[in-house]
């Protein structure tokens, strides 16, 4: 039998299909092949992901990219109220606070074609409770996890929990859905739920996602991380671009349709730029901290921890991260006043800048000389700002620094060996609950924080289901903080960064998120 190319034809089918296409030729195209059109985003980000499986890191690189990817069963709404999104409502709580009963959405599809099955929860949060610190410190309280049929899960705690909800809803350290027969060590293929699934990536160019055509969407107007989410933009193309500067310019020239984590000083220039980007200012966006290797080095020692907080000035080094007072707040208390976990616990040993008194008590601690090694980073320019500051204050307190400037991805690698560094540099997003950031709250994250005191004042607070009770709780939590020194908060502080007039509906949050955003067709294309 002939190749069917060879087949001859009469000849007037293909005479009417060539004026089909030169009529349509001539017609102005629709949708996405407008002329002019464009349907894909170029998003630029402060790094390259050291990796996209969402349970692995709870950094927020992977969150803001593996979000659109994976889903969870609950999520976070405008007002940081739990809402449902796998799940079809919110559980049903036994009345010792300690059964969850877990009713999944009807006909939510997977991204490899088949449908979402409680078996697929079952053996994601499984995953999640071995590999993330979150999940770690959850499954200390499950006592049991599974399925009841197709769509109904039943988690049994050991003790009440009550941070549980918010922490299935928290994008960092996801406990992210995927299918069953995809989860492997390491993750190989992302299969979630998303509106967008995983099509590319190509180390330090890109991470490409795509449209997913089957997605499930929720029905409830959008809210937040809540509520409906559409994918209006065909492709999401997330660059790295660690340079802030090159972010910035990248910008102002529209070659970015968002550009995240921009320098402060960037702001009169992106704010005279005549329209060509506009400004975004993500108000309470997060804090910076400063987290402490408890378990090698100099800082496993408690008192040389406490010496180091006596030498830190936050305001100094706030000041240096962000230069603009509008962008940060100096204080000592970890959430701020109208929040039900508002505190001075611990406040005088806040922003102490102590020099004389911090060489005291580093001398009688036994401080003899050994290096204190600063792990940052420039691709969040502020952290590289503050360790700079950070390290003039040490040095007048005696101590011997040694600023170890990596990228991001090198550091979030690197923090996961406590014999290559003291302190790191960081910052986590303002969230709702205490236990949802940071992740040295948790168990294993780096820094290891783990002593007799943290676990009794951990599981008090956590088994208190009484949300007045509770809040008072928190402040014994914050003074172990200070007392204990595993971490530092420097201060509160606002996001800035920039999007182009073409991307319409976005929405300013911690982790960006691009479902229902839209590339206008007013706008000029951009050349990839």
């Amino acid at each position: 039998m002939p190749h069917a190319a060879c087949v001859q034809r009469p000849l007037w089918p293909r005479l009417f299909a060539g004026l089909l296409a030169l009529l349509c030729a001539a017609l102005p195209q629709q949708g996405v092949q407008a002329q002019g059109a464009r349907n894909f985003a170029t998003l630029a980000l402060v790094a390259e992901p050291q990796t996209l499986d969402p349970m692995a890191s709870s950094a927020d690189l992977v969150a803001t990219i593996m979000q659109h990817v994976y889903e969870t069963l609950y999520t976070f709404d405008a007002k940081w109220n739990v809402v449902p999104m796998l799940a079809e409502g919110m559980p049903k709580v036994s009345a010792d606070g300690k059964t969850y009963a877990i009713t999944l959405r009807r006909g939510v599809m997977l991204h490899n074609g088949r449908e979402l099955s409680a078996d697929d929860v079952v053996a994601s949060l499984q995953r999640w409770m071995e590999q993330s610190p979150r999940g770690k410190a959850m499954g200390r309280v499950v006592g049991s996890l599974r399925a009841q049929g197709a769509l109904g899960i039943e988690v049994v705690l050991r003790e009440a929990y009550a941070p549980l909800l918010a922490q299935l809803a928290l994008p960092s350290g996801m406990a992210a859905i995927m299918a069953r027969d995809a989860i492997a060590s390491p993750l190989k293929d992302f299969v979630g739920t998303g509106p967008y699934r995983f099509k590319e990536r190509r180390p330090d160019q890109f991470v490409l996602l795509t449209r997913f055509e089957r997605y499930s969407a929720r029905q409830e107007p959008a809210s937040g991380y809540g509520g409906r989410r559409a994918a209006a933009i065909e492709e999401l193309r997330f660059v790295p671009v660690p340079n802030a500067a090159t972010r910035v310019e990248g910008a102002l020239a529209g070659q970015y349709d968002y550009a995240d984590l921009l320098p402060v000083e960037a702001l009169p220039r992106l704010e005279k730029s005549g329209g060509k980007t506009l400004a975004i200012m993500t108000p309470a966006f997060g804090f910076a901290y400063l987290v402490l290797n408890t378990r090698e080095g100099v800082a496993a020692s408690q008192p040389l921890r406490q010496a180091i907080q006596t030498a830190l000035g936050a305001g100094e080094m706030l000041a240096a991260g962000f230069g603009d007072t509008r962008f940060f707040v100096a204080e000592a208390n970890h959430f701020p006043k109208g929040s039900p976990f508002y505190s001075t616990a611990g406040a005088d040993q806040y922003n102490q800048r102590n020099a004389a008194r911090a060489r005291d008590a580093a001398a009688q601690a036994g401080y003899q000389g050994a290096p204190v090694r600063v792990l940052t980073s420039r691709q969040y320019d502020f952290h590289y700002n503050m360790a700079q500051l950070m390290a003039g204050q040490l040095r007048r307190a005696g101590f011997r620094v040694e600023l170890d400037v990596v990228d991001w991805a090198t550091l979030v690698q690197r923090r996961n060996d406590p014999k290559l560094w003291d302190i790191y540099v960081t910052h986590s997003g303002q969230l709702p609950d205490p236990m949802l950031s940071p992740p040295q709250l948790g168990d294993g994250a780096p820094g290891w924080w783990d002593t007799p005191a943290k676990r009794a004042a951990l599981r008090a607070f956590n088994v208190e289901i009484d949300p007045t009770k509770r809040a008072a709780l928190w402040g014994t939590v914050q003074q172990l903080i200070y007392d204990e020194v595993p971490y530092v908060n420097v201060g509160k502080f606002h996001g800035l960064s920039a999007k182009s007039p073409a991307l319409e509906n976005y929405q300013s949050a911690i982790w960006p998120f691009f479902w229902n955003a839209k590339i206008g067709q007013g706008h000029a294309p951009q050349t990839r």
